[in-house]
């Protein structure tokens, strides 16, 4: 599969951009509860990136906050067939607490389990977004296209949040996210103030609807702007 088959950003200004555009095609919330899946491999390679986003996530709580309540679940796989999902919580403390319990562990990735999941859960509580930050994909690309093509039929968008550069790994979430309606970044360890304003997008999009975030964009538009992050 050639490369020039998922065109490159020139900025993740125009990612974001990308995603406001995208997110005018769903409809704004009206019960400002949003409910937002918030999805990490946990294999051993990324222990590193999961102590960075047990720092970021609580800013996810704290960006919604004038804006209505959002309920997160946790959900990570890990080691031999380890998967793991909380339930809905509100309380940052408690989200914060069960990340800081978990040690990353060798194990393959498990990204179709998790759309899976996403789809029955989706069924149950209707999820306004749903996030994903990963550093590989060892499965069947065509299979979590395919899966990822039914959640974007159900109005679950995925926010694909890649860590490092590997190729396959990269066209392979920029598809997802195309299937699904959401969005695709990079970051890398240099990249934690993107990463935060990126995933603060999200969850206000998730609790707000998109007047939500086209207002919070603009407040975050500087240092975006000011982070204009290469793709490789």
């Amino acid at each position: 599969m050639a490369d020039e088959q998922f065109p490159r950003p020139i900025s993740n200004r125009q990612e974001l951009d990308a995603f406001l555009k995208q997110a005018d095609q769903y409809p704004a919330q009206v019960d400002h509860n949003g409910m937002l899946a918030f999805a990490l491999d946990a294999t051993a390679s990324r222990q590193y990136t999961w102590d960075r986003a047990c720092q970021l996530q609580s800013e996810m709580f704290l960006q919604t906050g004038s804006i209505g309540q959002l309920q997160i679940q946790l959900c990570y796989y890990r080691g031999f067939g380890e998967f793991h999902v909380s339930r809905w919580m509100t309380d940052t403390t408690e989200l914060l607490q069960q990340m800081n319990s978990v040690c990353c562990a060798g194990g393959k990735t498990q990204i179709a389990r998790l759309l899976k999941h996403l789809q029955l859960e989706h069924g149950r509580n209707r999820i306004q977004a749903a996030i994903f930050i990963g550093d590989a994909m060892e499965e069947d690309s065509s299979e979590l296209c395919q899966l990822a093509g039914q959640l974007g039929l159900l109005g679950l968008p995925l926010f694909l949040f890649q860590e490092g550069n590997e190729l396959v790994t990269k066209r392979t979430f920029k598809k997802m996210a195309e299937l699904s309606g959401g969005a695709y970044c990079h970051f890398d360890s240099n990249s934690a103030i993107l990463l935060k304003d990126l995933l603060g997008a999200v969850a206000v999009f998730a609790t707000g609807g998109k007047q939500a975030l086209q207002r919070f964009a603009i407040g975050k538009s500087d240092p975006i702007l000011k982070l204009t992050h290469q793709l490789s």
